[in-house]
């Protein structure tokens, strides 16, 4: 069968996620009032970048060639792809070495807020005979010592079988494989959805210019994110791959981590099954 979906490209994908960006996540006060820490950080970064040129004599051609790159990734839109793809895991990292409970990892472009509101068990919304493979995701919330916490919101999202995004690839309807699914009393929740594929970021763009001059691959194994949130705990934005999945050791965008990735079992009519525990710690 043919595949007449139309096809989500670099510029399409970047001012999404620019404008997604933009609206939801810049003003933070608290960094944008601290001098002292901007001239720190800037400082440190040109500086970074002088002694590169002087290590390994940058011409003028490449010189040119970089700001022209430069230039291209904003008039792409591929500014929070770039990021996330290549900074985002050491920021967070960072942010989060000392926190109790789950590990994270990167948010990606790719989060839209506001999705759905579900029950703990449910089914993600998808199109009629969605393609691939079904699988039961479930498990509990709990705090650091093991109480539950009733009322847990999980936001959930994920590419397709073909490795798209509602909201980023035409075609798809809005909140396709997307939901804010609140577990029970108990903590608890039991998530039908179809297992992703693995995917390539945009290479249409700048980004992919990069890829393509430094001989690098351009895929990010399967996952499902997942952004969970509880009064009195610290929000955990984390994704969760699969074991033997492609590109597992080599993700493009560095995030995968060894207590990240699930093992499915199948069962009947080749579905699939696993149990997941998130743990949220205290507020800071």
């Amino acid at each position: 069968m043919t595949d007449t979906t139309p096809k989500a490209t670099a510029a399409a994908s970047g001012a999404s996620a620019t404008q997604r960006f933009l609206s939801d996540k810049t003003g933070s006060p608290a960094t944008a009032a601290d001098t002292a820490r901007v001239n720190t950080l800037a400082t440190e970064v040109i500086t970074a970048l002088h002694d590169v040129v002087r290590r390994h004599q940058v011409t003028y051609d490449e010189y040119n060639a970089f700001k022209s790159w430069l230039i291209s990734v904003g008039r792409d839109g591929e500014w929070p792809l770039f990021l996330d793809v290549w900074v985002e895991y050491v920021v967070e990292e960072v942010a989060h070495a000392t926190r109790e409970g789950s590990k994270g990892t990167i948010e990606g472009p790719y989060y839209a807020p506001g999705a759905p509101a579900l029950p703990s068990v449910t089914t993600l919304p998808m199109r009629e005979d969605e393609p691939g493979t079904q699988l039961l995701f479930q498990g509990r919330v709990t705090d650091v010592t093991g109480e539950p916490i009733a009322g847990a919101v999980l936001e959930m999202w994920q590419a397709d079988d073909a490795g798209f995004y509602a909201q980023f690839t035409p075609g798809i309807p809005e909140w396709n494989l997307r939901g804010s699914v609140v577990a029970d009393a108990e903590g608890r929740f039991a998530v039908t959805t179809i297992q992703p594929a693995p995917y390539q970021i945009p290479t249409d763009g700048s980004c992919g210019r990069l890829i393509a001059a430094a001989g690098w691959h351009a895929w990010r194994p399967a996952h499902l994110h997942v952004k969970v949130t509880a009064p009195g705990h610290d929000s955990l934005t984390t994704q969760l791959y699969f074991k033997d999945g492609e590109h597992i050791e080599d993700d493009v965008a560095s995030a995968v981590k060894p207590e990240l990735v699930l093992d499915p079992k199948q069962v009947a009519d080749g579905r699939s099954e696993v149990t997941y525990d998130f743990v949220l710690a205290p507020a800071s």
